[in-house]
């Protein structure tokens, strides 16, 4: 606990080292980037997903302009390990020696839920909606030209976002830790949060029940284990609370 000691400028010097870690490793990651951004397309090109139908370049820009944003986020796809342990070595210090294990713990878990969230996105959710686009197509008559450029940043704005979405236990453990949020508060806004749920679960997916029902499964789990998570750390917080001398005393009453 002694890095609260440390004046302003030592807490802007050790941010601006953190910084510039994360920078070369990105310019690492980068050159990484450009030599597996090829392969990455030509997968993406020739999966299951993207087997009905050809690529094509609109603009003579497009393939540079391809090449580069898959590049760019292999690249930060690589470094989101290294940003989050140097935001947890910069406010470790403020921490006791049991938080910095736990919060340390968050980082793998961190991963492997994004790494879950793209999958289920990438293997579930696009194939359903690629074939009801592309049957929505044949009904009208319409003859699909696809461009690369546009596939790629429907790939990318598809099953980004589910990373980051697979995060909600992970986000609620620390907010719970915090004493933010309470498991309480998580059970009265159960009926809201379903119902926001069904509405990004209408909003991502194609409208038909079945792709709905297949999208909101997942983030009711999700949210149903947060809950869970919320709860055991809710307890564990007041264990720990009331170990602790009267002072230091800061989880709030459910």
């Amino acid at each position: 606990m002694n890095a609260k000691k440390m004046p302003v400028t030592g807490h802007i010097q050790e941010l601006r080292k953190r910084l510039i870690t994360v920078l070369i490793f990105f310019l690492f990651a980068l050159v990484v980037g450009f030599f597996t951004a090829k392969p990455v397309i030509r997968y993406l090109q020739h999966a299951e997903n993207a087997g009905m139908f050809t690529m094509n370049a609109f603009r003579v820009t497009d393939p540079i302009k391809v090449f580069m944003e898959v590049s760019v986020v292999i690249a930060c796809l690589l470094t989101l390990p290294v940003i989050l342990y140097q935001l947890w070595a910069f406010i470790s210090p403020g921490m006791y020696e049991k938080e910095k294990k736990l919060t340390l713990s968050y980082i793998p878990v961190s991963i492997l839920l994004f790494i879950a969230g793209v999958s289920f996105s990438y293997f579930v959710l696009c194939p359903l909606m690629v074939k009801f686009m592309m049957g929505l197509s044949n009904e009208m008559g319409i003859r699909a030209v696809i461009g690369i450029r546009e596939y790629i940043q429907f790939l990318l704005e598809i099953t980004l976002p589910f990373g980051f979405v697979f995060q909600m236990p992970v986000v609620v453990l620390f907010l719970t830790q915090l004493g933010i949020i309470t498991p309480r508060l998580l059970k009265k806004a159960r009926k809201y949060a379903y119902l926001a749920l069904i509405a990004a679960a209408g909003i991502i997916t194609p409208p038909d029940v079945f792709s709905q029902l297949i999208t909101f499964v997942p983030l009711v789990l999700l949210y149903e284990a947060s809950t869970l998570i919320s709860k055991m750390a809710y307890r564990n917080a007041q264990k720990a609370a009331k170990e602790m001398p009267m002072d230091e005393q800061t989880i709030p009453s459910e």
